[in-house]
């Protein structure tokens, strides 16, 4: 990942709340296959936490990945709008979105923060950052 993208900050710097909403799901990850656990936490527009570990499964295009599951859960609550992110990897450094996920999170906030951040290091960016010009279409009004 480009320096450019990515700034170096404490992990202080990161919004505990979501850190520690990370954090607690990522022990809750289903990753018996890679044995790679990513734990994600989302503030959405109203101010409420939704949070999401991946889910592996042995037909591997069917699992998914944590910042989905949050987001999905954010949907699922009402949520449709993504104001920050945090996700925890024990990579070093931290694990950045997969490219289905930056387009997830994009649909829902191109303008949100994102923290990566491992058990000693956080990075910060933004959605936009990391998927400059990202696949938008105008949503049409539902019944």
């Amino acid at each position: 990942m480009s320096a450019s993208v990515l700034e170096a900050v404490p992990l202080d710097a990161v919004p505990a709340d979501l850190l520690a909403a990370a954090r607690a799901v990522w022990r809750h990850a289903y990753a018996p296959y890679s044995g790679f656990s990513v734990g994600a936490a989302l503030r959405d527009g109203a101010g409420r936490i939704h949070a999401g570990a991946n889910v592996e499964n042995a037909s591997y295009g069917l699992g998914r990945c944590a910042e989905q599951s949050a987001v999905q859960a954010m949907a699922s609550a009402g949520g449709r709008q993504l104001v920050e992110i945090v996700i925890v990897t024990v990579a070093d450094p931290a694990a950045s979105p997969c490219g289905a996920c930056r387009q997830v999170l994009n649909e829902f906030g191109a303008d949100a923060t994102v923290f990566l951040v491992n058990e000693r290091h956080a990075w910060r960016t933004s959605v936009a950052r990391l998927l400059p010009d990202g696949f938008r279409l105008s949503p049409r009004p539902l019944p």
